[in-house]
């Protein structure tokens, strides 16, 4: 509500529909989040980009990402969740032009990846992965320069799944348990993604994770023979 008064009060300040449609992400009205997002990429066109303040500050109290970056990847997800993995593609390569630190790029190429990999483009999907570097100076994303080194051939998938005693690393980190779970599918395994997939909505504390939202958008069209 607080967010719709905004977008009234400010119909031309993008950060209001940016984080509109991250909310509605997390209640899962995908639909609307995309029309939100849509209208957010619209609205930056040709205006300066601008560093977005973390809510939770990192290790080194950095932010990582803008609301040009925020707003095109978002939008990535709005379409990815929808399995409109033709136009998911067009936000990621968007995405990725603005994203310029080391975390919002292995952010970024994670799902370009995936999308990538889920549209049978495995030679492109190879080609988004030349960059990354064990290396890179990663602050926060560090999941997902894992599962880009594990598509890399770098890592083993039963390394990132591995936990301490007693826990599950799929439901703890719904990032790492979605990534490896989709590259069983795109990889012919269903019956293992599938596995993989419902370890990750076991760990239901995690439900506003992309992670989770995506593994449960995944198991539903699964169930239903999509």
């Amino acid at each position: 509500d607080l967010f719709t008064q905004g977008i009234a009060k400010y119909p031309d300040d993008a950060r209001f529909l940016r984080h509109r449609g991250h909310r509605y992400l997390t209640v899962r009205s995908f639909e609307r989040a995309t029309v939100d997002l849509e209208r957010a990429v619209r609205l930056i066109g040709g205006r300066p980009d601008q560093v977005e303040p973390d809510g939770l500050p990192n290790a080194r109290n950095t932010p990582t990402s803008t609301l040009h970056s925020n707003s095109w990847y978002h939008l990535g997800l709005a379409r990815y969740l929808r399995g409109d993995f033709e136009r998911a593609l067009l936000a990621w390569r968007a995405c990725l032009s603005v994203s310029k630190n080391a975390d919002m790029q292995v952010a970024t190429t994670h799902w370009l990846y995936m999308t990538l990999r889920r549209l049978g483009r495995t030679a492109d999907a190879d080609a988004a992965l030349v960059p990354i570097r064990r290396d890179m100076d990663v602050i926060e994303n560090g999941s997902y320069l894992r599962l880009l080194l594990m598509y890399k051939g770098e890592l083993a998938p039963d390394s990132l799944l591995a936990a301490p005693t007693g826990t599950d690393r799929a439901a703890e980190d719904p990032a790492i348990g979605y990534g490896v779970g989709n590259w069983h599918l795109y990889s012919g395994r269903r019956e293992e993604a599938l596995r993989v997939f419902r370890r990750v909505l076991a760990g239901g504390d995690n439900w506003p994770a992309f992670g989770y939202i995506a593994a449960e958008a995944d198991v539903r069209r699964l169930e239903a023979g999509r």
